[in-house]
């Protein structure tokens, strides 16, 4: 399994398991509340939507990535398709990030 299938596959075991947040403002609001861990940002997420999260992940010190499109992310998750989705849990979030950065390494 490549990486990115794997990584969007890990991406539809937090939402079963209750430790993924979709959408740009339930994304921004968990990010307020400390419980965002790590962000992933649509390739094709509108500038209006990074104009929103960007700036408030730099300021919150949240790991992100800009990654695959909005349909992709949409699919992983069963939605139609998303800007962004945050992973609330750590463990998760620690996953996602090693296997992105090993694809990236590829």
């Amino acid at each position: 399994m490549s990486a990115p299938d794997r990584s969007l596959g890990l991406l539809g075991l937090a939402v079963r398991a209750g430790a993924l947040v979709s959408g740009v403002e339930k994304v921004r609001e968990g990010i307020r509340s400390g419980r965002i861990r790590f962000v992933i940002v649509a390739r094709d997420a509108s500038e209006n939507s990074r104009g929103k999260l960007v700036p408030l992940l730099d300021a919150h010190r949240v790991q992100w990535e800009q990654r695959f499109d909005r349909a992709e992310l949409g699919r992983a998750v069963g939605r139609e398709s998303l800007s962004v989705v945050g992973v609330t849990d750590a463990s998760f979030a620690a996953r996602l990030r090693l296997i992105l950065a090993n694809d990236r390494a590829i």
